[in-house]
């Protein structure tokens, strides 16, 4: 099951990604070919847009005539241009001869209201600007639909004083448009700013009073938001896959968008043809998938699951017999290496048992993560040691029997070794009646250890009291220990053979450790002057004594605690 979840998942996202690919394909295009037609409307107005611009022009020249009745001659000879009508409006002290210019237009026509002067020369005007671009109209004269550009003119007291109207076919506008075949095949059209069809290619009849988002079309109304705010877009429909798709170029010279409008299936048909085929195929595939591993997987997911309960058993700590091996393939490799995977487990846990006895078991866990845990040798660096010893212990237990002293010192080192724990010390060795500690910084500073170190050699006198109480009332003799700590360079690590090792430290520190545990009497802690420089103001310590120590040159400085 979890295979057949996982390729229907597949299938599912990479049909998502075909149809996204798809959907930004088609905006892509849809686009370019929207941009390519609103450029063909745009060339095609631009011509008589720039001659009106150039008329607007001439408007503050003095002799300027000549110019501008050029100008009326071009436009009149533009192709697609119906008619051109120059309006002015005759006014004392600026109204110009007429009736040269109206007979240079030809099939064009030139009004004037008032009095004309008798100067030979245009109307001059100061501001001029193209007012409005008409939408289609039958035009029975033209014989046909004909869209106007219509520009006023304005004096130097902000008044009109006539306008330029130049009429073109509307279906010259759209000539190479209606040859595209996306044009032919999906629903296209020309809106105005309101959202009103100019021409729709899905019109029944010329008079079809079309308007965009009419019919509350959520797709259509969408549209209509976007065209107001962004001069191209495109507007996926509801639907997964959309039932229709649509997308809008604005035109720069006219205030019209072209729209394009296409069925959603149309434009994913592809994807929708890979997604009845990949379905078809993927159960198929699944059945026989399903059916293989049932048939051919059954005996080893038998073996796996007993494997696999073997191994909870062993995460409860639990070993259990060794499993059975029946055959030499894989799995039976698999039940080999499973059996020596335990039989190593049970060894490291002896071990770490065993370590675990003389050591918090915080610090195994984080010693065992060291790298000079787990192999022979180690690193050096500056530890606390503490050494502990019984004074007079031989000749306190002469006349105790074997089973007494053995007893006693049991009684001891289960006192001292809470205490240790407690501090965090890792326990060396214990040799006779005496026991080596450090206190490993790791790779911080020795202080937080050296504090630890006397903290605990206090508690354990102090937990002597407790001890001789015991031993006391047993019938045993009281006992004193002798403490000395001392801190320095030594070598970390697993020290002895690869069968045999022991995590511990070597180096002078130690032997100068027990040799100050030497000089420490019976309930005091001796430190050496070293322990003094790096704690030494945090301590209530007696006056300083000298003592030679073997294998020192000069007499050392210690103080007790």
């Amino acid at each position: 099951m979890p295979i057949a979840l996982i390729l229907f998942g597949v299938g599912v996202m990479g049909f998502l990604f075909a149809r996204n690919a798809l959907l930004d394909e088609w905006k892509k295009v849809s686009i370019l070919k929207l941009q390519r037609a609103a450029h063909q409307i745009d060339m095609r107005l631009n011509q008589s847009v720039q001659l009106i611009k150039m008329f607007h022009k001439t408007g503050d020249l003095v002799d300027g005539y000549a110019f501008q009745k050029w100008i009326v001659e071009q436009l009149k000879d533009l192709q697609g241009v119906r008619d051109v009508v120059l309006e002015l409006v005759a006014q004392p002290g600026k109204m110009a001869g007429l009736d040269s210019i109206k007979q240079s237009m030809g099939h064009g026509k030139m009004t004037a209201r008032g009095r004309p002067e008798g100067a030979r020369r245009m109307m001059r005007f100061y501001r001029a600007k193209i007012v409005e671009v008409t939408p289609p109209r039958h035009d029975v004269k033209a014989g046909g639909k004909t869209v106007s550009l219509i520009s006023s003119f304005k004096d130097a007291d902000d008044k009109i004083v006539g306008s330029l109207e130049v009429s073109l076919d509307f279906e010259y506008l759209l000539k190479d448009i209606k040859t595209h075949g996306w044009w032919q095949s999906d629903m296209a059209g020309l809106v105005d700013d309101v959202g009103r069809f100019l021409f729709h290619t899905k019109a029944v009849d010329a008079t079809d009073n079309l308007q965009l988002g009419k019919e509350n079309d959520p797709l259509e109304l969408a549209l209509l938001t976007a065209i107001k705010e962004k001069p191209y877009g495109t507007i996926l429909g509801p639907g997964h896959p959309p039932e229709r798709v649509g997308g809008y170029y604005k035109i720069e010279n006219a205030p019209w968008t072209l729209v394009l409008l296409a069925p959603g299936k149309s434009v994913l048909a592809p994807i929708i043809r890979f997604r009845f085929y990949y379905v078809i195929a993927g159960f198929l595939s699944i059945g026989i998938i399903l059916l293989l591993i049932r048939l051919v997987g059954g005996k080893m997911v038998g073996s796996i699951r007993e494997i696999a309960e073997a191994a909870d058993q062993v995460a409860q700590g639990k070993y259990g017999r060794p499993l059975a091996i029946k055959t030499k393939d894989e799995i039976g490799r698999l039940r080999g290496q499973f059996n020596a995977m335990v039989s190593g487990l049970k060894e490291r846990d002896f071990i770490r048992n065993t370590f675990g006895r003389y050591v918090d078991h915080e610090i195994a866990e984080k010693l065992l993560k060291r790298p000079e845990a787990s192999r022979l040798g180690g690193e050096k660096r500056k530890v606390a040691i503490l050494m502990a010893d019984i004074r007079d212990f031989t000749s306190t237990t002469e006349s105790l029997g074997p089973e007494s002293v053995i007893r006693m010192l049991n009684h001891y080192f289960s006192h001292i070794i809470e205490v240790i724990r407690k501090y965090r010390g890792i326990i060396v060795d214990f040799f006779g009646d005496g026991v080596l500690v450090f206190f490993d910084p790791l790779d911080g500073p020795p202080e937080p250890e050296l504090r630890a170190a006397v903290r605990c050699a206090l508690e354990i006198q102090d937990a002597m009291e407790q001890l001789n109480t015991e031993l006391t009332s047993n019938g045993l003799p009281r006992l004193s220990a002798g403490i000395g700590i001392n801190v320095g360079e030594v070598v970390v690590g697993n020290i002895g053979s690869e069968t045999r090792a022991k995590y511990g430290i070597v180096g002078t520190a130690v032997n100068m450790t027990q040799r100050i545990q030497s000089k420490a009497k019976g309930g005091e802690v001796v430190i050496s002057q070293f322990v003094h420089e790096h704690i030494g103001t945090e301590l209530m310590t007696q006056k300083p004594f000298q003592t030679p120590l073997k294998g020192v040159q000069h007499e050392m400085n210690l103080y007790v605690v």
